[in-house]
């Protein structure tokens, strides 16, 4: 095919390319995330079966974790050079071989050797996937179509875990980790087959480097600030679900009570991922972060003066703020890079924030050893709304997907 075939702008094409897109970027999404939730469910079954203490457990837990959150910036870079194909549906077979060799392993070191592998091939699904879905769609059905995306994952981390569960009552754990790993290894194929070849100048691609009259240039600090965002959201999120329990067993709940309640705030936030891509989409990017951070912020401290029934009614439709953040966020990305450099980009910003997750909860908790965990969750809700001079300054860059 002639570079000037290559560059045609066919509709037909590219509403085929779309379909194909978010059903491999959701269908990744929703598979590598329920691989890394699938390890809350190994934990206390390796913990018995290699007679391992709390620390080893946290050490594997962090290394998964470790390798998938500090890969993703390479991960775009390899896509840059080799195609984003041939990555993701390497990356999706190397998450498989992962838990098909911790089926396989019969020590420790093994163990940590497979989840290590597991997470690097874990590391190219965020950049990759929401870079797919970037170039495939533009402008307000690009937030609505990551907001899709993000949601997809919540699913995974519902459904192969349960999955595992069903597994364990008719065979062997080793055997059905193999066999979830095998998994990946078909999901790599049908990737590598399915996954658009883009033949055409996206419309996304256009509008955010200036090819059409009147289009925006792109700001150098567009980008940091929206991480910056990001990031002080997901130090919030990971915080308030840190020190949510403690909170609530002063209030006099018990350990199910607790389990619902985390439950609770799981099933707002997956509904707000997808809920507020189409707020944001209808209303503009920069009105929904300053309706749900607000709203984030008078939650968590209204949960404090609460009874429990109270907190327990509030704590869904905080889990919808909470989370339904990070699908604009997520959503705006395209609108601040350069096409060329999206895939970079959202590596970046996907390791800033599960880095600034990772992080809070220990620089919180210092703060909780000192002053409480009440003093701590008002300072949690103060901090969250720093968000909101920030998103003010991205509302020129934010244009295109504002209402």
């Amino acid at each position: 095919m002639t570079a000037a075939a290559e560059t045609v702008d066919d509709p037909v094409q590219r509403k085929h390319d779309e379909k194909r897109a978010i059903g491999v970027a959701c269908g990744a999404h929703a598979l590598h995330d329920g691989y890394t939730d699938l390890i809350y469910v190994m934990l206390p079954i390796w913990q018995a079966e290699f007679g391992l203490g709390y620390a080893a457990l946290g050490a594997m837990k962090s290394v998964f974790s470790g390798a998938l959150a500090f890969f993703q910036i390479p991960s775009g870079f390899l896509a840059e050079r080799y195609g984003t194909p041939i990555v993701l549906a390497l990356g999706t077979a190397l998450a498989g071989v992962g838990y098909i060799l911790a089926g396989f392993s019969h020590g420790f070191p093994l163990l940590v050797g497979a989840l290590l592998v597991g997470g690097l091939g874990a590391s190219t699904q965020h950049p990759l996937a929401s870079s797919l879905i970037a170039h495939a769609f533009s402008g307000k059905r690009s937030l609505k179509a990551l907001g899709t995306y993000n949601f997809a994952g919540d699913i995974g981390k519902m459904v192969v875990p349960v999955a595992a569960s069903l597994l364990f009552l008719i065979l062997p754990w080793r055997e059905a980790v193999a066999l979830l790993g095998l998994i990946g290894l078909l999901a790599a194929v049908a990737i590598y087959i399915l996954i658009p070849r883009f033949r055409y100048h996206s419309v996304a691609a256009e509008k955010t480097t200036g090819t059409e009259g009147g289009a925006r240039q792109v700001r150098r600090t567009d980008f940091p600030l929206l991480l910056s965002v990001g990031v002080i959201d997901s130090a919030t999120r990971m915080a308030f679900l840190t020190f949510l329990p403690f909170v609530l067993t002063a209030k006099g709940a018990g350990i199910q009570t607790v389990g619902v309640a985390l439950t609770l705030v799981f099933a707002g936030g997956a509904v707000g991922k997808l809920v507020c891509a189409y707020i944001g989409a209808r209303i503009g990017a920069v009105a929904t972060v300053w309706l749900t951070e607000t709203f984030t912020a008078v939650a968590i401290a209204a949960i404090l003066p609460l009874s429990l029934e109270g907190a327990l009614v509030l704590l869904p439709i905080v889990g919808i703020a909470l989370n339904g953040t990070s699908s604009v966020l997520y959503g705006s990305v395209p609108e601040l890079v350069e096409p060329s450099k999206r895939q970079r980009a959202f590596g970046i910003f996907y390791t800033g924030t599960i880095g600034a997750g990772a992080v809070s909860p220990f620089l919180y908790g210092l703060l909780g050893d000192a002053a409480g965990i009440p003093t701590t969750l008002l300072v949690v809700a103060g901090v969250v709304l720093l968000t909101l001079p920030i998103t003010l300054a991205l509302r020129p860059a934010l244009k295109n997907i504002a209402a």
